[in-house]
């Protein structure tokens, strides 16, 4: 287990604690302990493997199924989630792997790069402790990358301002910590993420006047086959719909916040009518008086370990970039699986079908085979899958960014908030100073080179750099050697031999 600071000082960079499974390799390394995770975990234990679970956060559930702190006393944390008795059998059965050796869960776990050695086995390396100082290295046979997704933000007047958080954001703050952004909060974006975080506020005793929609839902209706298959999800959104009429909030659809007004704080926003590229209609803009502006505009899939291990990718249809994977879910490497949001944004249940198939698949590799009721299982996870991920796909296109949301900007407007690097200088770069692609004009401007590695500004700057630059959009997802900050002292203990 892990050093004390002063023993991993005292070693400097220090050589790497090992974390080992049976015979000192694990037979499978899950990493990430959200739905897709802990049910990869599990499932894979389930059936006689020796798992090593990592995880950054200090308990399992992941984004999804954050839990408040023991220590603020909630009484009901099931009331802030759906499908809780799913979250609830998994914990339970981790436990009880955790309890015989099993599943090995090293929580505040960041892995940060994996590497292949050289006999064919893989390292995963991780820090860890209060001031990740602490070097970790897991050995593993196979691997499922479950790392989950980050919000897509787009950038517009004021957003810079407190009391501006992303949507996600919002409803991680209530679930994590019981508290609200404001009292009075505008909800707004794309996606159904929105409806979801404004019931919550509502719930927990925020006003929210409005959720601000920039897409339409008319088109869900012009895909009738994919609706039927999953009629849930028609539900989920009627559901969702009739308790924010009951709140008494509005739902404004084909809208987008175009700017936030307030010296100190959010006091108000304006909403303006977009047309179907996003762009804002003239005259439209209308204010509405709020101190908190939850905003997100959809999900990207958390690639950076996929891409280290050397996983192909495609475009999905929300323009973002996903995991390639099988029928099976093995990625284009071998030994590797990927489940959950990392190979498209699907939602929760769709992340627990994926992290049981990956793992199915995988007893199947190591055993030669599995017995004829898990067959039946894997098939109908499969078709459970494709069903699924038709919804997603649909999604993807619906409430996917439309090209004219950068309209909204003003010259002075930050993109990237790390470098405070503003859309004018960006356009300068473009078009005066010979930038031609997303790579160029971030070395002329430091766009996307902070602290959040372009997490945050990433689309945006490529979308404006595509419209001012060379006039195409880039050919693949961005490459980041690590994927997490890491400091030099633990870049230079890996030429290690220890």
């Amino acid at each position: 287990m892990p050093h004390s600071k002063d023993e991993s000082r005292s070693r400097g960079a220090g050589r790497p604690t090992q974390v080992p499974g049976a015979a000192g390799v694990a037979e499978l390394a899950v990493v990430g302990a959200g739905p897709a995770g802990l049910a990869a975990a599990v499932t894979a234990a389930d059936h006689g493997l020796g798992v090593v679970l990592l995880d950054a956060a200090d308990a399992p559930g992941g984004q999804y199924y954050r839990s408040p702190a023991p220590g603020l006393g909630a009484t009901r944390p099931q009331a802030l989630h759906h499908h809780w008795r799913a979250f609830t059998d998994l914990s339970a059965r981790l436990a009880a792997h955790r309890g015989t050796g099993a599943v090995r869960h090293l929580t505040r776990h960041q892995v940060w790069t994996v590497e292949r050695a050289g006999d064919g086995e893989w390292i995963l390396h991780a820090v860890t402790g209060d001031d990740r100082e602490t070097r970790t290295a897991v050995r593993a046979r196979r691997i499922v990358l479950a790392t989950g997704a980050h919000e897509r933000q787009l950038p517009f007047p004021g957003w810079t301002l407190p009391g501006v958080v992303s949507a996600a954001g919002a409803q991680a703050m209530l679930k994590s910590g019981l508290v609200l952004p404001g009292h009075r909060i505008v909800v707004a974006g794309s996606g159904p993420l929105l409806q979801a975080v404004a019931a919550s506020l509502t719930r927990a005793g925020a006003s929210v006047p409005a959720v601000v929609e920039a897409a339409g839902y008319g088109a869900y209706a012009r895909a009738p086959r994919v609706l039927a298959g999953n009629p849930g999800k028609a539900v989920e959104g009627a559901r969702y719909g009739a308790e924010l009429a009951r709140a008494g909030v509005r739902m404004l659809t084909r809208r987008a916040v175009t700017e936030v007004h307030g010296s100190e704080r959010v006091e108000a926003v304006t909403v303006s009518r977009v047309d179907s590229r996003w762009r804002p209609v003239a005259g439209t803009g209308r204010r509405i008086a709020c101190d908190a502006l939850a905003v997100g505009h959809g999900l990207v899939p958390q690639l950076d370990l996929a891409l280290a291990a050397g996983c192909s990718t495609r475009t999905g249809p929300d323009g973002s970039h996903a995991v390639t994977v099988g029928r099976s879910l093995a990625t284009t490497v071998v030994g590797v699986w990927a489940a959950g949001e990392s190979i498209g944004i699907g939602g929760v249940e769709l992340a627990l079908c994926e992290g049981e198939l990956a793992a199915l698949s995988v007893v199947r590799e190591v055993r030669g085979t599995v017995r004829a009721k898990d067959a039946r299982r894997a098939v109908a996870l499969v078709r459970a899958r494709l069903r699924m991920r038709d919804f997603a796909d649909l999604m993807g296109v619906v409430h996917r960014p439309g090209d004219g949301w950068s309209q909204w900007l003003a010259d002075d407007t930050e993109v990237c908030r790390c470098e405070e690097v503003t859309a004018g200088q960006i356009r300068t770069a473009c078009e005066e100073l010979g930038a031609g692609d997303t790579r160029t004009a971030k070395l002329l401007t430091r766009a996307g080179m902070g602290w959040c590695q372009g997490r945050t500004c990433g689309f945006a700057v490529r979308e404006l750099a595509a419209a001012h630059g060379s006039g195409t959009a880039p050919g693949g997802p961005d490459r980041r050697p690590l994927a997490c900050p890491v400091k030099l002292g633990t870049l230079a203990g890996l030429a290690d031999p220890g």
